[in-house]
Formats: structure tokens, C-alpha cells, sequence
């Protein structure tokens, strides 16, 4: 039995990420959980515009139901620095089950964010140990995108609703 409300693939987790891509397009082109409301603040159902475009997500795999941490990495000049994160924007997701997903990053790094690593500065929030090692105040989109199987997954967990781009 599915959960979303527009689509039944059988697949919770899929269904949620559909409805959530749907209502980011339709930001982007013109007992409640997690992730209703923060749909609902997305498209501005509490009242008015919220100048939202991204339901953040954090997904966890069915094997053990641990995190799941995406990594990728984005060409800047010769410099090729692996990321990772717990937090994604849900950019597609297809009839198959496939998605297209964003890491997100914090905007702004703190001294207090960092960690001194082998003699070398190192952001947290670029490689957390869990989503709680992540501050999830002002997420950006970072242009690292990865494509997953949500069939792989078990939960997804909805934050607040943001504006990423």
C-alpha cells in the first residue's frame, strides 16, 4: 500500500518523492508527516507564497534502515574534491523508480563546522558521520547530482522546506 497522494507504484518512498517533484515543479514553473507539511509550506498552502523551492530529503536504505550518504563531485578548475551528504533535492524520479537526486550543502561554513584532520582544515558538512552532523540552515543546491534506486529504500524523512537555488 502506497502513501503518496497522486501515484500508487506500491513503493511509499517512491510515491512521496514523486509528490514532492511535483510540487517543486510547480514552484520552479509559475495527523501530518514531515513530509506533507513541508509540501504543503512549499507551495505555500499556510498561507501565501513561501519563496520555497526545495523539500530537502533524507532517505534510509533498507538494509539495517541506516542514512543514506550520496557522493559526488563537481570540476573546478584541476581541483576535484569529493563531497558527501545526507541531504538531497529530489530532481526526477521515473516511472521505473530511478531518481536524479542533488546533494545539498549548508551555504555559509563556521570555524565551529570544522574539524583539524591529519594536519589539514577539513568541513564536517563535507564528508558528516550522520544527518546530524549536517546543519540543515540555509541548504544550497551544490550541481552534484547521483542517480539512485528508490527500491534500494525504506523511509524517506522530509525537512523543513527551503529555497536552495
Amino acid at each position: 500500500m502506497s502513501c503518496g497522494k497522486r501515484h500508487d507504484s506500491g513503493s511509499c518512498v517512491i510515491d512521496i518523492l514523486k509528490d514532492i517533484v511535483d510540487a517543486q515543479n510547480d514552484v520552479m514553473h509559475d495527523c501530518t508527516t514531515s513530509c506533507e507539511r513541508s509540501i504543503a509550506d512549499l507551495l505555500g498552502d499556510t498561507g501565501g507564497g513561501s519563496g520555497f523551492d526545495t523539500v530537502p530529503v533524507i532517505l534510509y536504505c533498507k538494509d539495517g534502515c541506516t542514512p543514506f550518504k550520496g557522493y559526488g563531485s563537481k570540476r573546478s578548475g584541476d581541483d576535484c574534491e569529493v563531497k558527501g551528504s545526507f541531504f538531497f533535492r529530489v530532481k526526477s524520479v521515473d516511472h521505473d523508480g530511478c531518481a536524479i537526486l542533488e546533494l545539498l550543502f549548508a551555504d555559509r561554513w563556521h570555524d565551529d563546522d570544522e574539524d583539524e584532520v591529519e594536519g589539514s582544515r577539513r568541513h564536517r558538512g563535507f564528508d558528516p558521520k550522520s544527518p546530524a552532523d549536517q546543519s540543515c540552515r540555509n541548504l544550497r543546491a551544490s550541481g552534484i547530482c547521483i542517480t539512485v534506486d528508490l527500491n534500494c529504500f525504506c523511509h524517506v524523512t522530509c525537512l523543513p522546506a527551503a529555497a536552495t537555488l
